[in-house]
């Protein structure tokens, strides 16, 4: 497990550093993500990505700002706000997944194909599989909002 949790912080900081470069943290690439052409509310995305409300409205206050992404009025609820990633917003969406992409490839790169098709398949099917439900926990460790920033 601490070989598991070693490699995803290493992975996770250098994600985050090479998006700082552009701008963007994972949380806003993952929103961003999410949000393309989806027509999700911000509760919603917040759900998918598991972030809480308070840290949702947060990141959409800085997407915004960058001129990234807009609430817009849901069609179907007046009280609530869809997000719609606008044109810049998927210009550096598109730069970060090459950056994604470009980080993931040289880091599986460095093993041989056998091991890295059997590491993806392994953690693709406990993921799927086994540890799909979490296991009920009065205290369980802080749980991070990247599903989608590194997958």
């Amino acid at each position: 497990m601490m070989l598991l949790h070693r490699t995803g912080h290493a992975l996770e900081t250098e994600l985050t550093a090479r998006l700082a470069e552009i701008g963007l943290t994972p949380r806003a690439r993952c929103v961003l993500s999410t949000a393309l052409d989806a027509g999700l509310t911000q509760i919603e995305i917040a759900d998918r990505i598991g972030i809480d409300k308070t840290t949702m409205v947060v990141t959409l206050d800085a997407l915004e700002a960058a001129g990234h992404a807009e609430r817009q009025p849901s069609p179907t609820d007046r009280r609530a706000r869809v997000v719609v990633v606008t044109g810049s917003g998927r210009e550096i969406v598109a730069k970060a997944d090459d950056l994604y992409r470009e980080i993931v490839g040289s880091v599986l790169g460095s093993l041989p194909d056998d091991e890295r098709d059997g590491l993806v398949k392994g953690l693709t099917r406990l993921m799927e599989g086994r540890l799909s439900t979490p296991m009920p926990c009065e205290k369980p460790p802080r749980k991070r909002a990247l599903r989608h920033a590194v997958g």
